[in-house]
C-alpha cells in the first residue's frame, strides 16, 4: 500500500467508519435492454444489514376514499415519522417490483452529515415502497419520488436509487438539505441503451449536461420528463445549494454531484467503488484497468456506465451478486484471515487495530449480513403479470437461491412471507432462518461445504431456467383467454418453487450436519451416505487441514508441537 493511502486511512477513518457502521451497505447492478441477452432490463439489489430480516413484502393494490391518510414509518427502524395524504388508487407491489414491472433498489452513500433532516417525513425506504404503489414506469417514479420529498421533507442521508421498467433503466442520486430546509437536491440519469451500470454505497454521478430542453431538464420543467428524448433530470437548486454550503465554487459545467455532496475518501473507494469495479470487470474484462484506482495507484475514477463485452443474462447478474473478489488482489481467500478452509468472509467491524496501527477487511458484493437480495427482470414483450419476475433470495447471496416470483402472484409463499419469524425469533418454516442455518455451518468449513451448496444451488436454478420458457408460454396462453386464471397459475408455480427451494435447503442443512459432524467426513455418493456390508456407517475420514494451514501453525508454534524422539528407556 502506498504511503499516500496509509495517510488517507488515518485522516478519513472517523468519516468512513461512521458511515459504514451506521448505514446499510448494499450493491445494485443495472442492465439495459440493449445490454441484456434477451432484451430484458435488470436491476439487482442486496439489502445488506446486520439487523434486517429477509422476507418478501406484499402490498395489494387498493382504492381509497378522499381524505385517507397514510402512516409513514422509517423502513430501517419502524419509527413513526408522520402522515401524508393517500392517493385514490395504489398498485400491487411484490418485494421491490410492482404490477407494471417497475422495480426500484437503493444503496446508501451518506454524504455530508449536516444535510440529514430529522424533521422530514419520508425516509428512503418509504420513498421506494410508496413510489412503487403509485408509479407505472421509471419516469413517473422519478417525478413522484422527488415531489414527495419536496412536499413532505426527506428524512434520510444520501441515497443512490436504481429505477427500472421494461424499457428504461435510470439511476437517481439524492441528498437532503438539512434541518429547516425541506426537500432534497438530486440528479437522475437514464443509462444509455446497450450499457450497464452499478452503485455500491458511494455517489457515482459526477458531471452531467445542463438544461437544454432536449436531453436535459431541471425540476422546474419536471412535466417534460415524459418526453422520451429527456435523459437527464435534476433539481433546479442542485448547484446553487452546493455553492451556498461551500461544497462547490467552480463553473456550472464543471459541477459534479458526487464530488460536491459525497467526496471520495479511502472507504468510499476501497469499500464501495471496489464493488462497482468488480461487477464491471465481470461484464467487461477491459475494466480491469481500474484496479489501479481501487488500489490507490491512480486517480482515474470508474465511469458511471460501461458497455459490456457480451450480452448479460439474468444468470450472469446472479453470479455477479455472489462475487467476493475471486482471482483479484482483493481476494480474501489467500491471507491468514481465511483460516484453514479459505473463507472469503470477515466478521465486522471493517476496520480494526493491532499495536496502535489501523487495518481493514475488504468489503465484497457477497456478504454474510444480507437480509434479502433480488434480481428484477422486466420484459416488455409479455403481459405485465408474466413479464415481471423478481428473482428473490434471502441471506448471503453467495449461498442463497434466486427463486422466480412472478408479478402475477396473488399471495406470498409461506416460507418467504412477512411474519414468519423475525430477527430474534427462529422459525423452522422461515426461508431466512433455514438459509442462515446452512450458511452459518458453511462459514466454519467453507472449502468443503460450498461444494455441496453449489450442487443444490445449481440444481434449483437450472430447473427454474429450464421451466421458465414453458411457464411463460402457458401463462400467456391462459392470460389471453382468462387473465385471472393466468394469475392463479403463476401464483401456484411461484409458491411451488418456493416450497421446493425451502425443502431442498432444509434437507441440505441436515445433510451437511451429518456429513461433516465433529470435523470428520462421512463418505457419500449422490447424496446417500455409504455403509459397510453390515449396514453400519463406513468409518469416518479425517481430512484435517490444508498443508498451507499446517505451515502457518508451525510458524506460530515453532517446535512446541513437533514430535520428538523419546530417549531410550
Amino acid at each position: 500500500m502506498s504511503k499516500r493511502w496509509t495517510v488517507a486511512i488515518i485522516l478519513m477513518l472517523p468519516l468512513f467508519t461512521g458511515l459504514l457502521n451506521q448505514a446499510k451497505a448494499c450493491t445494485n447492478i443495472l442492465v439495459t435492454r440493449g445490454a441484456s441477452a434477451d432484451g430484458s432490463t435488470f436491476i439487482s439489489y442486496a439489502a445488506d444489514s446486520h439487523d434486517l430480516y429477509g422476507e418478501l413484502y406484499y402490498w395489494p393494490g387498493k382504492t381509497y376514499p378522499t381524505g385517507t391518510m397514510l402512516d409513514v414509518k422509517e423502513w430501517d427502524t419502524g419509527k413513526f415519522l408522520g402522515r401524508i395524504p393517500q392517493v385514490a388508487r395504489t398498485y400491487t407491489v411484490i418485494g421491490n417490483m410492482n404490477e407494471y414491472q417497475l422495480a426500484i433498489g437503493e444503496t446508501t452513500f451518506g454524504g455530508h452529515k449536516e444535510l440529514a433532516d430529522s424533521t422530514g417525513l419520508i425516509d428512503y425506504g418509504s420513498l421506494i415502497y410508496i413510489a412503487l404503489q403509485r408509479a407505472r414506469n421509471a419516469r413517473e417514479a422519478i417525478q413522484i419520488m422527488t415531489s414527495l420529498v419536496d412536499e413532505h421533507g426527506y428524512y434520510s442521508s444520501g441515497e443512490s436509487f436504481s429505477i427500472a421498467d421494461p424499457n428504461e433503466v435510470w439511476i437517481m442520486e439524492m441528498i437532503g438539505k438539512g434541518p429547516g430546509n425541506k426537500g432534497a437536491v438530486w440528479v437522475a440519469i437514464r443509462i444509455p441503451d446497450g450499457y450497464v451500470s452499478a452503485h455500491a454505497n458511494q455517489a457515482r454521478i459526477t458531471t452531467f449536461p445542463m438544461e437544454d430542453g432536449k436531453k436535459s431538464i431541471s425540476s422546474k420543467n419536471i412535466d417534460k420528463i415524459f418526453n422520451p428524448t429527456i435523459e437527464v433530470v435534476y433539481s433546479q437548486d442542485v448547484i446553487s445549494f452546493a455553492r451556498e454550503k461551500g461544497y462547490f465554487d467552480g463553473k456550472n459545467k464543471d459541477f459534479s454531484f458526487a464530488d460536491a455532496y459525497a467526496p471520495l475518501d479511502f472507504g468510499a473507494i476501497r469499500f464501495c467503488e471496489a464493488r462497482v469495479w468488480s461487477a464491471f470487470r465481470l461484464m467487461n474484462p477491459d475494466m480491469e484497468k481500474y484496479k489501479a484506482f481501487i488500489l490507490g495507484e491512480s486517480t482515474e475514477r470508474i465511469p458511471l456506465f460501461v458497455k459490456p463485452s457480451k450480452p448479460i443474462s439474468v444468470r450472469d447478474v446472479m453470479s455477479i451478486m455472489r462475487d467476493y473478489y475471486e482471482e483479484t488482489p482483493l481476494s480474501m481467500t489467500q491471507d491468514p484471515g481465511a483460516g484453514a478452509y479459505g473463507v472469503p468472509y470477515r466478521w465486522r467491524p471493517l476496520t480494526w487495530k493491532v499495536d496502535g496501527e489501523t487495518y481493514f477487511n475488504e468489503r465484497a458484493i457477497a456478504t454474510q449480513q444480507t437480509g434479502f437480495s433480488f434480481v428484477a427482470q422486466m420484459r416488455n414483450w409479455l403481459h405485465n403479470p408474466i413479464g415481471g419476475i423478481l428473482w428473490f433470495g434471502v441471506d448471503d447471496a453467495n449461498m442463497s437461491v434466486y427463486v422466480p416470483m412472478y408479478m402475477g402472484m396473488n399471495s406470498i409463499p409461506e416460507n418467504f412471507a412477512v411474519g414468519n419469524g423475525n430477527m430474534l425469533e427462529f422459525s423452522w418454516t422461515s426461508a431466512f432462518w433455514i438459509f442462515n442455518w446452512v450458511a452459518n455451518q458453511a462459514y466454519h468449513r467453507y472449502s468443503f461445504m460450498i461444494q455441496d451448496i453449489r450442487k443444490q444451488q445449481k440444481f434449483l436454478e437450472d430447473k427454474f431456467a429450464t421451466y421458465g420458457p414453458a411457464i411463460d408460454q402457458s401463462a400467456k396462453a391462459l392470460y389471453d383467454k382468462n387473465p385471472a386464471m393466468a394469475k392463479e397459475f403463476l401464483t401456484e408455480y411461484s409458491h411451488n418453487q418456493a416450497r421446493l427451494t425451502f425443502d431442498t435447503w432444509k434437507k441440505l442443512g441436515e445433510f451437511l450436519m451429518v456429513k461433516y459432524l465433529d470435523g470428520n467426513l462421512h463418505e457419500e455418493k449422490d447424496g446417500k451416505f455409504l455403509r459397510n456390508e453390515h449396514g453400519n456407517p463406513k468409518p469416518a475420514k479425517f481430512p484435517g487441514y490444508s498443508e498451507s494451514f499446517y505451515r502457518k501453525v508451525v510458524e506460530g508454534a515453532g517446535d512446541r508441537l513437533k514430535v520428538k524422539e523419546v530417549p531410550a528407556q
